[in-house]
């Protein structure tokens, strides 16, 4: 009898469950001193009840060395039945007495209250009555072998499922890959002739389904491990502790989901309303830009730079409108983020800011706009791109050349296309003559050789300027109006051409660029020459 009486003491004190601590005042404290710990009674390492007022001539430690005694006394046969509280009364002390088939085992005593615990005696009662009746089943359960068997079979069973439900996540997961390896590469329109960027995108879709894959073992892991230890007694406590966790994990998130349903809906009119305005805008910029309507101070040229400022600004003006409605928008993380954002805006918008701003300049000034053909400091060509940080010119060439805005607006700006109304762009060109050829006669020379040149304008007759008297020469500029759709450089280069034709023809020296002794006889081609080999006919 004495070795049943040792062994159901040690499987009443070596139970461990996992239910949670009640943090009561007539419940064991969640972090007892030490005096606590010398009058708390605990059963497998589970704090049961907390014993704080003497009973007659009984210190709270000595009634919690009598319960010991009285539970180590307890017989087998005495589990089969259930702990039973009933109230107790010697006229000096009020309480529960509780008792197991009969045999009592400790009184709950009003003295054991604390006042900060708001629990009347009965409910005190009543939690300790049911601890004990739970140490009571799983002790019967333990020395149960059709409860073991029971509960190996169904540990068996949940294995099973678990390792067909990790090999159906590696079946999918392959299949998955086969099928992204198989795609065409073609399936995606824009991402056509994109040969990295849709290799990017494949790899990182290999990745995401790799961890979903991985995601879904984890779970599925751990439903099985904490299924798995709740069935017996020995791991109950770790696998109610891991449903537990689980549990409360999807409570937390779908409580998280719950109360950002509001915001997300504010957040979702915001940017509906911010879309029908900006659908609304785009419509009236798109008027204007084909002329078919008139805002003062907007041209047809600014249009496509006020639209994308326009929406710009109503797009982060709904940013800012909605931050405050995003789930988190409050939380530290947000608050690091948006430090973080700030600063690398503030460190790295200066000289960005700089050419965001030229190139305001440049649209709104109207110095140029795609297609105009146009001078840059050193840089000659035809605008093909007018962007927010650069403007690129298509050289006569054949290569292209990209210039910071901030350049642009701080060097002269030479546009050779700006005209008004249905005239041509003008063109120009200068040569030096010696004085000893007829200024008049020159003139008629550049003028010939403009009416002979493909791309002048035959209407607007040519005009030659003499801009300077130099030391030893005079500086002449010949002014002529391109037809439309003619190129620059092309008229330019046929331009030069005839000159030198013209010139040759009549027996007139070019001076360009100087000299400094007069030749002995003009320094001409003649005509019969013009053709020498390898020219051509």
């Amino acid at each position: 009898m004495s070795q049943i009486r040792r062994l159901l003491l040690s499987l009443l004190l070596s139970l461990l469950l996992s239910l949670p601590l009640l943090v009561h005042a007539a419940e064991p404290h969640a972090s007892p001193s030490a005096a606590d710990q010398a009058r708390t009674l605990v059963l497998d390492n589970r704090p049961v009840f907390l014993f704080l007022a003497d009973q007659g001539s009984l210190t709270p430690e000595q009634r919690l060395q009598r319960t010991l005694e009285r539970l180590a006394a307890m017989q087998p046969e005495d589990l089969r039945q259930p702990v039973t509280a009933a109230p107790y009364d010697d006229g000096r002390l009020r309480g529960l007495a509780l008792s197991m088939r009969g045999k009592p085992l400790f009184t709950i005593l009003e003295g054991d209250l604390d006042p900060g615990d708001q629990l009347t005696l009965e409910q005190a009662g009543a939690l300790v009555r049911d601890r004990l009746n739970e140490l009571r089943l799983a002790v019967l359960e333990r020395r149960s072998p059709q409860r073991i068997v029971q509960s190996s079979l169904l540990a068996l069973l949940a294995s099973i499922l678990f390792a067909a439900a990790l090999y159906l996540i590696v079946r999918a997961r392959a299949a998955s890959r086969r099928r992204l390896a198989q795609s065409p590469p073609g399936r995606l329109p824009l991402l056509a002739g994109r040969l990295p960027l849709r290799r990017f995108l494949l790899a990182a879709e290999r990745q995401l389904v790799d961890i979903t894959a991985l995601l879904s073992a984890l779970v599925a892991g751990y439903a099985w491990l904490g299924y798995t230890l709740a069935l017996f007694p020995y791991t109950r406590p770790l696998g109610r502790k891991l449903a537990s966790a689980f549990y409360h994990l999807l409570s937390t998130i779908a409580d998280d989901c719950l109360s950002a349903l509001p915001g997300l809906a504010i957040v979702a009119v915001i940017f509906l309303l911010t879309r029908l305005i900006g659908r609304g805008l785009g419509l009236l910029f798109g008027i204007v830009e084909r002329g078919q309507l008139e805002l003062p101070g907007l041209h047809a040229e600014t249009v496509g730079a006020t639209r994308r400022l326009a929406s710009a600004v109503l797009w982060l003006f709904a940013l800012i409108v909605a931050y405050p409605y995003l789930p988190g928008a409050g939380s530290d993380a947000f608050k690091g983020v948006s430090v973080f954002f700030g600063l690398m805006v503030t460190l790295g918008s200066a000289g960005l800011m700089n050419h965001a701003m030229s190139g305001l300049v440049l649209i709104y000034s109207r110095a140029l706009r795609p297609g105009d053909y146009v001078r840059i400091g050193e840089a000659e060509g035809t605008v093909s791109e007018l962007s927010a940080l650069s403007t690129k010119l298509r050289t006569g060439q054949g290569f292209e050349i990209t210039i910071p805005n901030a350049v642009a607006v701080g060097g002269l700006v030479n546009n050779y296309s700006r005209h008004d109304g249905a005239d041509g762009a003008m063109i120009a060109t200068r040569v030096t003559i010696g004085y000893d050829t007829p200024w008049r006669q020159v003139e008629a020379l550049l003028e010939l050789a403009a009416r002979r040149t493909a791309g002048i304008d035959p209407a607007e007759p040519p005009r030659v300027r003499k801009l300077a008297l130099q030391d030893f020469y005079i500086e002449y500029e010949l002014q002529a109006r391109l037809a439309r759709g003619a190129l620059v450089p092309a008229v330019r280069d046929a331009l030069h051409g005839q000159i030198l034709d013209a010139f040759n023809e009549f027996g007139v020296q070019i001076m360009s660029p100087h000299f400094v002794e007069q030749p002995g006889q003009p320094l001409v081609v003649p005509a019969e020459r013009w053709r020498e080999p390898p020219a051509g006919q």
